[in-house]
């Protein structure tokens, strides 16, 4: 019997992968954990207190001078890759509870485009181009372009201005566009625009070109529709659905309830990180001795968005105080689990998420010591480890190897 906690710090890299540089060279130096603390050292002249974090292992994972390496905890401490391409929260959150993400692309509309016209006029509609640039016009009313607020390439928009056209019909042409798209969402987006939209088409970062939808007035003017539509995936073969199919009761807590969308399950959406941590911790006291918590502190990706890097460190602060809460709540037998899903560095010099490795820090109450993780591949191992925790089978998952393998007579040993 396992009450199982997934902490999922939204853009907490620990350092880039190998493959960062590509295509944004710059992004070869991200680091977001190791910036926040030298940055808080230069402004403050002390470091940054994370005593929840160094005593789970943080400073295993990311060796650094103002982090302590030895864990005060019983706690297994690593790193992992993050299994798909891109850095982007929804395919990170699905590869985290076992689908295969690994197929999913970066990709231009532009080098789409003919596939996706041709798919639209066999669904009945008219398409043309927009002024000769790579954004589709469709039935004369709704544009099919590059999301130019997500990292470049990793998301497309079917957009609508609801003075001329119903979201429905939006939906249905991303509905089409989602059926010939190699990225990871599509996303249906209806609102009211101060002007046509193509008033608001401009071009973004590494070739994308797609509307703006901030400075169209969708965001400001009331009314906004949005619908995600992700890649195909085997739900049966998620985490959630999973537990749920073996009686386990599942609570997805802060933005884990959008992105993850299990049916079965309690969701407890919120931004707030005070919020996010209050449901957390309300979902572990009223937990019964078998459940599955995965919850999402999303004002670090928020603040990393923003460029803004002291609010970034005290979102990380917060976030500590509240696993110092948690910590006394977890028996023998559970586990808490404290990983990211992308980086976002907020030294970066840009809004977009950074391609790092990201903590894998895992809490079991009843062990002695700690132990240093291997490199994991992917965050899929992530959910595999819940898996085994909570009795269920890690090969159920469509992708995941455990990091931690069951011992006979013991709470597990690094696999």
């Amino acid at each position: 019997m396992s009450r199982i906690v997934i902490l999922v710090i939204d853009g907490f890299g620990i350092g880039a992968l190998p493959d960062a540089g590509e295509p944004r060279p710059g992004d070869a130096a991200a680091d977001t954990l190791g910036h926040l603390l030298d940055g808080h050292r230069a402004a403050t002249g002390h470091r940054l207190a994370l005593p929840a974090l160094e005593a789970l292992g943080l400073g295993l994972a990311h060796p650094h001078p103002d982090l302590s390496r030895t864990p005060s905890l019983p706690a297994a401490a690593g790193r992992t890759a993050l299994g798909y391409p891109g850095a982007d929260t929804y395919a990170g959150h699905q590869t985290m509870m076992g689908a295969d993400f690994s197929r999913v692309t970066v990709a231009r509309l532009a080098e789409h485009r003919d596939e996706v016209a041709t798919a639209l006029r066999a669904d009945g509609h008219g398409t043309e181009l927009l002024g000769g640039r790579p954004p589709l016009v469709v039935d004369g009313r709704i544009l099919v372009h590059d999301n130019l607020e997500a990292d470049p390439g990793v998301n497309w928009n079917v957009s609508g201005r609801l003075e001329d056209v119903s979201f429905a019909d939006v939906l249905r042409v991303a509905r089409v566009v989602r059926s010939v798209a190699p990225v990871a969402r599509v996303i249906a987006v209806g609102g009211h625009a101060d002007a046509p939209l193509r008033t608001f088409v401009r071009e973004g970062s590494l070739g994308t070109v797609g509307l703006d939808t901030p400075a169209s007035g969708f965001y400001r003017n009331g009314g906004l529709a949005v619908q995600h539509l992700g890649a195909p995936l085997d739900r049966a073969r998620r985490l959630p659905e999973l537990a749920v199919g073996a009686g386990v009761p599942v609570t997805l807590v802060g933005k884990a309830a959008d992105v993850l969308s299990c049916d079965a399950a309690v969701c407890c959406p919120a931004v707030s990180t005070t919020d996010v941590l209050a449901l957390t911790l309300d979902a572990l006291r009223r937990a019964p001795d078998t459940a599955l918590i995965v919850s999402n502190v999303q004002e670090t990706d928020l603040a990393g968005h923003q460029q803004e890097a002291p609010r970034y460190a005290s979102v990380l602060q917060q976030t500590d105080t509240g696993l110092r809460a948690l910590l006394p709540l977890l028996s023998p037998g559970d586990r808490l689990i404290v990983t990211g899903d992308h980086g976002n560095d907020p030294t970066i010099g840009h809004a977009f998420h950074t391609r790092e490795y990201v903590p894998v820090l895992i809490h079991r109450p009843e062990a002695t010591g700690h132990d240093r993780l291997p490199t994991a591949g992917t965050l899929a191992d992530v959910g595999a480890t819940a898996a085994i925790a909570l009795g269920l089978r890690a090969t159920a998952l469509g992708s995941g190897t455990p990091l931690l393998r069951p011992a006979a007579g013991s709470a597990g040993v690094p696999g």
